[in-house]
């Protein structure tokens, strides 16, 4: 089985934010698995459903952005996962609109919600897919809790559907496979 955590922050305050975009991806991902997200377990929205013959859970934890790892730490106990098992989507502000970046393990950057994983697995030896929501305009926190400009959105829209693009290719070929053909810019149209 696969997990694949978005993390965001939940309300509908928080809808369409800058840092909701592992949210989104994870909403699209159930939408096109058919797998329901309103049952809550694991601190998280929660589903289950199966891609490519594998068993898949979806979560977006309901704990807030910088207590993600409680909602990971959860499910993975009780599902007995390996840590290869675990894909978490989040944004990225050291990346620019739209681009997306696939990492088998790596360091949480400035990343709170990564860094509570992090903590709480007591490992960086998982898989993460950063989504860019650009370089930061003033205050960190007022930014990530920002909207998109029109503009912006229309190229996250096509970030999200090759994300959700990237995660599908992460649970049936791997990460190699997911990290060659989707790191990097979304295409222009």
């Amino acid at each position: 089985m696969k997990l694949i955590v978005g993390l965001g922050n939940p309300g509908p305050q928080y809808e369409g934010t800058r840092h909701n975009v592992g949210f989104e991806v994870v909403d699209l991902l159930a939408s096109r698995w058919k797998i329901d997200l309103s049952g809550e377990k694991f601190h998280a929205l929660f589903g289950l459903g199966e891609h490519g013959g594998e068993k898949v859970a979806l979560a977006k934890p309901t704990t807030f952005m910088n207590r993600s790892g409680q909602s990971v730490l959860s499910a993975g106990r009780f599902y007995k996962l390996e840590l290869a098992d675990l894909l978490v989507i989040c944004d990225d502000l050291a990346l620019p609109v739209g681009r997306l970046r696939m990492r088998t393990e790596g360091s949480a950057g400035s990343h709170n919600g990564l860094q509570d994983i992090i903590d709480r697995l007591g490992s960086e030896q998982w898989c993460r897919l950063r989504v860019g929501i650009g370089e930061r305009v003033g205050s960190g926190s007022d930014y990530v809790l920002s909207r998109f400009t029109r503009e912006e959105r229309e190229i996250m829209d096509r970030a999200t559907a090759r994300a959700a693009d990237a995660a599908g290719c992460w649970v049936t070929d791997g990460p190699e496979s997911a990290m060659t053909r989707y790191n990097g810019d979304v295409p222009e149209i």
